[in-house]
């Protein structure tokens, strides 16, 4: 059994997934228009290592452990770093693909996106600082089922592009501070 052939978290129907859209969109466009200020958001992730190389992570109520496989190091116990923020891209992608097709009013009954990466390891390892260390390309495959047109889901993959958090993090540089202090 694969990740996508297991259980779904929970069974929402297209009504409901409606509802909890258009909920939210109101909500979000309400408290905005009281107060753009309430617009900024601030995640907050901690982690601390564990194992080999592995992370364990809290964000909010949630746990997850990142690791490396043993080529690199690891145990193998969870998925590696660069293949979570291929997962976080794909995750972000879905959810603003659904959000968007609702707000275009585009029907979209299901939607699977693949994303592959290509990262050199040459940097990681100090080979050749002449390369970048992070991904060289990304590819999303995205398959959308529903009644619409190609034409119609183009414009909707517009909208999403535009607006894709995560798509902006890996289309765009985004300043990063670090302090390092001794604990």
């Amino acid at each position: 059994m694969t990740l996508l052939d297991s259980p779904a978290i929970s069974d929402v129907d297209a009504a409901e997934r409606s509802s909890r859209l258009q909920e939210a969109s109101a909500a979000w466009h309400g408290r905005i228009a009281d107060d753009v200020a309430n617009a900024q958001l601030t995640y907050r992730v901690r982690g601390a290592g564990e194992g080999a190389v592995a992370t364990r992570l809290r964000a909010g109520k949630h746990q997850l452990l990142v690791d490396e496989p043993g080529a690199l190091a690891g145990d193998d116990r969870a998925a590696s770093p660069v293949e979570f923020a291929l997962a976080a891209l794909i995750s972000c992608q879905v959810v603003v693909y659904r959000l968007y097709a609702e707000a275009l009013g585009i029907v979209v009954d299901d939607i699977d996106i693949t994303a592959d990466g290509d990262l050199d390891a040459r940097r990681l390892f100090g080979i050749d600082e002449g390369v970048r260390a992070g991904f060289t390309d990304v590819r999303l495959d995205i398959a959308i089922t529903g009644p619409e047109s190609a034409e119609r889901y183009e414009e909707l993959k517009a909208a999403v592009d535009a607006h894709c958090p995560v798509l902006d993090l890996f289309a765009n540089p985004t300043p990063v501070s670090a302090a390092v202090r001794k604990a």
